[in-house]
């Protein structure tokens, strides 16, 4: 499929071999059927089918926007193994007639995911990707993404937009906490107090000397 628009040039086409999205390192999506998406200057973009995707991770957000080009895009968050990014993956639901194709599919932000084709490992994928097959890791630039370049300080999982949204499940987090034992946030003091052993009832501590224990019964007889 080719968009004609000589001034932006899109072209989408399926890709060979099978795609796997690896999140922290688990597979979250896994398809044979992904759509390769090439628009005017910019990262080729993966679309995956749906069904292919582990949607029980992902939350659809309120966030909308729109491309002149591909129409309005939806955004999901994603949960998974107590990491929360918000707005990582995208779809255009009801895509202009142009890019028809797209409809429905998802789409990665790849400053939070990793892809592997076929054999090739995740760094590999990501070479061939940016055009340099001869160099793993290569720096990720500007993609077709629908809200623009990557952010500074990609692949961050404490940026600024997502620690607003993180305060919530901190909170959550923090009122497990008795303030005592292990914990996943900062502790909050301890809500039980020990007294000190001159403060017991019963006990006649002295210092340097055994404690004498008062006897209540002493004296009453035998019962």
């Amino acid at each position: 499929m080719t968009a004609d628009d000589n001034d932006h040039p899109i072209t989408c086409a399926k890709e060979q071999g099978r795609v796997q999205v690896l999140f922290e390192g688990h597979s979250i999506a896994t398809s044979d059927d992904v759509l390769v998406l090439r628009e005017a200057g910019y990262e080729p973009v993966r679309y995956f089918p749906r069904e292919h995707v582990a949607m029980a991770f992902l939350r659809k957000t309120d966030k909308v926007t729109h491309c002149p080009y591909k129409g309005q895009a939806s955004y999901y968050t994603i949960m998974r193994d107590r990491q929360i990014i918000e707005n990582a993956i995208w779809s255009y639901e009801n895509p202009l007639p142009a890019v028809s194709q797209i409809a429905g599919r998802l789409a990665f932000y790849p400053e939070h995911f990793d892809f592997q084709v076929g054999a090739q490992s995740a760094s590999d994928t990501e070479s061939f990707d940016h055009g340099r097959p001869e160099v793993a890791n290569a720096e990720v630039g500007s993609n077709g993404r629908p809200d623009g370049p990557a952010p500074e300080g990609a692949r961050s999982f404490a940026s600024a937009d997502d620690a607003a949204h993180r305060a919530g499940v901190d909170e959550v987090v923090r009122h497990t906490d008795s303030g005592s034992g292990a914990s996943q946030a900062e502790h909050w003091e301890p809500n039980v107090s020990m007294p000190e052993d001159d403060d017991r009832d019963g006990d006649d501590s002295r210092e340097n000397a055994p404690p004498v224990v008062a006897k209540p019964y002493e004296g009453t007889g035998t019962i």
